[in-house]
């Protein structure tokens, strides 16, 4: 166990892993920066004079081993997930420290709770994963729409982005999703994920204002469908995309490019909730810019809940099961707009 306020960062020279090791930075923690590539890891720490860069690999377990000494918890920013989870969790438990990632890996996160739920229970650690826009703050939010509902019928999760420029890590872990996939497509259904070959549907989701109606895909399937079932009674979740932001996403022809102080994009984003239960539906919503930087609060504001005991659960969890929802909304005021959850009569 490391010192209380060092954590380290896997990947915290990539573009979401600058954000998260300013995150720390503000919050009084000292990220240590870890990564592969050492030529990056000293840029970075040029950057950021007096945080010290650690050379580590996933297939150098002793490399990780030494990565980790001192440290108090470890974020995993590297992706592809299918390719770090793993390695990472391991350090981890060997080190006996928390761990937190930013997976959208649909696949990764599975494996996760599939491989390690009772050897991190064991060992009275805690493990979150997609604890990110994508997976983290959508089950925040059904969790926090449930209210009092021990179950519901279903779940929609809708991303009003108004547009999408994919990072190099986000598109590299899409190419290994769908390799995984065998090219088809996923979607949770009468309890569990199913692999299809369909075409996902077109339709119009009214989102709260000022976005209103929008033309988006459906089960355009994100990481919630792993994190929500995984503690909520809910079999069918489906997940939906604005058509512009998908069609952005298969574009991918630019990268995200700041616009603010803060390194943030010009992209906004609505996640609005829906979860129905007989004839009632209860919701709720969050905007704000930037969908990778946003996942920085997430993802810290996880770790210092952890290390100060603000947590529900030990093992494998997701930000709903671990950690008290609506509490941790409101924590993110400052990167949220955030509607409360309201009851509404079918």
């Amino acid at each position: 166990m490391g010192s209380g306020r060092n954590v380290a960062v896997f990947g915290a020279y990539g573009h979401t892993g600058r954000f998260v090791v300013a995150e720390l930075r503000e919050r009084g923690y000292v990220p240590l920066l870890l990564g592969r590539d050492q030529d990056k890891l000293q840029a970075l720490a040029q950057a950021n004079p007096g945080l010290e860069a650690r050379q580590a690999s996933v297939d150098d377990p002793a490399s990780l081993d030494r990565a980790l000494v001192g440290a108090a918890a470890v974020i995993n920013c590297a992706g592809p997930f299918a390719s770090t989870g793993a390695p990472l969790v391991e350090a981890a438990l060997r080190a006996g420290i928390p761990y937190v990632d930013v997976a959208a890996e649909i696949e990764a996160n599975v494996d996760t709770f599939a491989h390690f739920a009772e050897r991190a229970r064991a060992a009275g650690t805690v493990v979150v994963p997609a604890m990110a826009f994508y997976g983290g703050l959508g089950d925040l939010l059904v969790t926090t729409a449930m209210g009092d509902w021990t179950a519901a019928d279903e779940a929609h999760i809708a991303y009003g982005l108004n547009s999408w420029h994919p990072t190099t890590g986000t598109l590299a872990s899409g190419v290994v999703s769908g390799q995984r996939r065998g090219g088809r497509r996923v979607r949770y259904t009468g309890g569990q994920l199913e692999y299809h070959d369909n075409a996902l549907p077109t339709l119009e989701w009214h989102f709260p204002a000022p976005l209103g109606a929008q033309k988006v895909i459906g089960e355009f399937s994100m990481a919630d469908i792993v994190t929500v079932p995984s503690h909520l009674a809910i079999p069918e979740i489906c997940t939906y995309m604005t058509a512009k932001a998908a069609g952005d996403l298969s574009a991918a022809d630019s990268a995200p490019i700041a616009v603010d102080e803060r390194g943030r994009s010009a992209q906004t984003f609505v996640v609005d909730v829906l979860v129905r239960s007989g004839g009632t539906e209860r919701r709720a919503s969050a905007a704000g810019q930037d969908i990778y930087a946003i996942s920085a609060p997430l993802a810290v504001e996880a770790v210092d809940r952890i290390l100060t005991g603000r947590t529900k659960t030990t093992g494998v969890a997701s930000a709903g099961a671990v950690f008290d929802a609506p509490d941790f909304l409101r924590a993110l005021s400052p990167h949220l707009s955030l509607h409360v959850p309201l009851d509404t009569r079918g």
